[in-house]
C-alpha cells in the first residue's frame, strides 16, 4: 500500500513530470517512512540527550568533536524503536569513514573475520576508519563475539553494536570490557509528536499530502509506547487509508468535508489512525530485562500492598503472552515470603489460583489470576516465616549443626536402646496442656530463636501464643 501511495511524495510540483520519480529515486521513495524520516545529522536525533552533549562518544564517534582521544567502540543498548540504527547510520556518515553493517541473525565468524582483514587494510593504506555496525548483538554466540575482540581492541574497527537486551547477560565481558555501554531510554511523548509534526510536513516524510487530526495524532502518541518506528509506521498505515478513502470519496463526486476546501489534503482522523494502531505497544521480552523487571515490579507491589500496580503489570504480562503458570508461581512464593501466617490463606489462595490457571487456561485464567493478586495485595504482610528459614540456613551452613539430643534420635531399630537414643523422650500428647518441656534443639542452639511473628494480621495472635509455647518448652513457665 504505502510503496503506491507515496512513490512520489518527495516530488513537489504540479508538473505532471516532475510528479513523476527521478531515474533512480523510486527505490528511495519506496523506503518506509520511518527509514525516510531517520535523522542525518547528531542534532536531528530526538531524544537521548544524555548521549548528545558536547564532547560525548556520540559526538566524537560522529566526527563532531575531535580531540586526542580516539573513537571509542560502543554498545548501545535500549528497546525497540529508541534510536540505536539511528544513531548507527548517522555515525557512518562521519568523514574518512567506511560503514559495515551486519546483522547477527544472518552473519557468521567468517563473515566478522572478512570484515576485519578489510579493515586493516583500509587503516593501514587509506587512513579511513571502518565503522562495524552490528545489530542484534545479544543474538551472537560466544564464538562469534570472540572474533570481534582483535580488531576493536587493536581498533581496526571501530564497533557500535546495539542490544535490545542487557549486554550484561548476553555480551561477553572482554568485549564489554573493550567498549563503551551506552543505555538509550524510551522516546519521551514530546519526542515522538514532533517526530509524527514532521513526518506530515517534510518532502521526505509525507509532504503535506495528508493533514492529521489532533484525535488521531494522539491515539499514535498513546499507543506507540515511546516507540518511534512503531509511531511512523503506523502514522504511514493511518495516512494510506486516509489517502484510499479520499480517491473513493472523488471518484464518487461527493462533496468534501466542511472543514476541507477544495483540493485540501484529506484528514487523517482517529478512525484511520485506529484501523492502522488498535492495540498499544507492550515492552515486554519474556526471556530479557522486560521480563524481570516487571515482574519484580508485579512482586513488589503486592508486597507493597499497592492491589492497583499489581494489576497493572498483571495485565501488562498477560498482554504480552506471559505465561500464567510462570504468574502462579510467583504468586505463591509471595504468598509464602511476604505474608505467610499473617494470613494463611493467602497461600491457599495461591495455590488454588495455580490450579485453576492449569484447569482453565487462557484468558479465562486472568481471572483466578487477578482474585489472588487482590487478595494477597491487601492481605496482612509478615515474612517472618521467610526470614525464620534463612537465619536457620545461615546457622547450619556456619557449622551450628550440632548433635540431635539423644533422647529425639530414632529408637525404632535394633540396638538404638542400647545407645540410649529415645531414652527420656516426654511423649507431648501424654502431658496435660499437650506442650512437653524438654529440650529439642542441638546444645549450642538452646533458646535460639528464629520465628519471629510480626504484630499483624493472624501472627499477633500466634505471637502471642508462641510466647506461652516456648516458656512451657523451655521449662520458663
Amino acid at each position: 500500500m504505502s510503496g503506491s501511495l507515496f512513490d512520489d511524495l518527495d516530488d513537489p510540483g504540479d508538473d505532471p513530470a516532475a510528479a513523476r520519480p527521478a531515474p533512480g529515486r523510486s527505490r528511495r521513495s519506496r523506503a518506509p517512512l520511518a527509514v525516510r524520516m531517520r535523522p542525518r545529522t547528531l542534532d536531528e536525533v530526538v531524544g537521548q540527550q544524555h548521549l548528545l552533549r558536547p564532547g560525548s562518544p556520540l559526538r566524537v564517534l560522529a566526527g563532531e568533536d575531535r580531540g586526542p582521544a580516539g573513537p571509542s567502540s560502543i554498545i548501545l543498548w535500549g528497546p525497540p524503536g529508541t534510536g540505536k540504527t539511528t544513531l548507527a547510520h548517522v555515525i557512518a556518515r562521519g568523514v574518512s569513514r567506511t560503514f559495515v553493517e551486519l546483522s547477527a541473525i544472518t552473519a557468521g565468524v567468517k563473515d566478522v573475520r572478512k570484515v576485519m582483514d578489510e579493515a586493516l587494510t583500509d587503516r593501514d593504506l587509506h587512513g579511513r576508519t571502518t565503522v562495524l555496525f552490528l545489530d542484534e548483538i545479544h543474538r551472537f554466540t560466544k564464538a562469534q563475539q570472540d572474533a570481534l575482540l582483535p580488531g576493536v581492541e587493536n581498533r581496526w574497527v571501530v564497533l557500535v553494536a546495539a542490544t535490545t537486551e542487557n549486554p550484561s547477560f548476553s555480551v561477553v565481558s572482554p568485549l564489554l570490557s573493550r567498549s563503551l555501554l551506552l543505555g538509550l531510554q524510551p522516546l519521551e511523548r514530546a519526542d515522538i509528536a514532533g517526530l509524527l509534526d514532521r513526518a506530515v510536513a517534510e518532502p521526505r516524510g509525507l509532504g503535506g499530502a495528508v493533514r492529521l487530526s489532533p484525535e488521531a495524532r494522539e491515539h499514535l502518541l498513546d499507543l506507540c509506547g515511546g516507540d518511534a518506528r512503531k509511531a511512523l509506521t503506523s502514522l504511514e498505515a493511518a495516512a494510506g487509508v486516509a489517502l484510499s478513502e479520499h480517491g473513493t470519496a472523488h471518484g464518487s463526486a461527493q462533496e468534501p468535508a466542511p472543514d476541507e476546501g477544495p483540493g485540501a489534503p484529506p484528514l487523517i482522523t482517529r478512525e484511520h489512525a485506529e484501523e492502522a494502531l488498535d492495540r498499544a505497544a507492550v515492552r515486554y521480552d519474556r526471556n530479557g530485562d522486560q521480563h524481570y523487571d516487571v515482574v519484580s515490579a508485579f512482586i513488589k507491589s503486592i508486597r507493597g500492598s499497592d492491589v492497583d500496580a499489581a494489576m497493572h503489570y498483571l495485565a501488562r504480562m498477560i498482554e504480552a503472552g506471559e505465561d500464567p503458570r510462570f504468574i502462579a508461581r510467583r504468586l505463591i512464593i509471595s504468598a509464602a515470603e511476604d505474608i505467610g501466617t499473617a494470613d494463611p490463606t493467602a497461600l491457599q489462595a495461591a495455590v488454588a489460583a495455580a490450579q485453576a490457571v492449569q484447569l482453565i487456561g487462557m484468558p479465562e485464567g486472568r481471572i483466578p489470576l487477578a482474585q489472588a493478586v487482590a487478595h494477597l495485595a491487601t492481605a496482612p504482610k509478615s515474612n517472618a516465616a521467610y526470614t525464620a528459614i534463612d537465619a536457620a540456613i545461615a546457622d547450619v551452613r556456619a557449622g551450628r549443626a550440632g548433635p540431635v539430643p539423644p533422647h529425639l534420635r530414632d529408637a525404632h531399630y535394633p540396638g538404638a536402646g542400647q545407645l540410649g537414643h529415645g531414652r527420656g523422650y516426654v511423649y507431648a500428647h501424654d502431658e496435660p496442656t499437650g506442650v512437653a518441656t524438654q529440650q529439642y534443639p542441638p546444645d549450642e542452639l538452646v533458646g535460639t530463636d528464629y520465628y519471629r511473628p510480626a504484630d499483624r494480621g493472624r501472627e499477633r495472635q500466634i505471637a502471642e501464643r508462641l510466647q506461652i509455647l516456648r516458656g512451657i518448652v523451655r521449662g520458663q513457665g
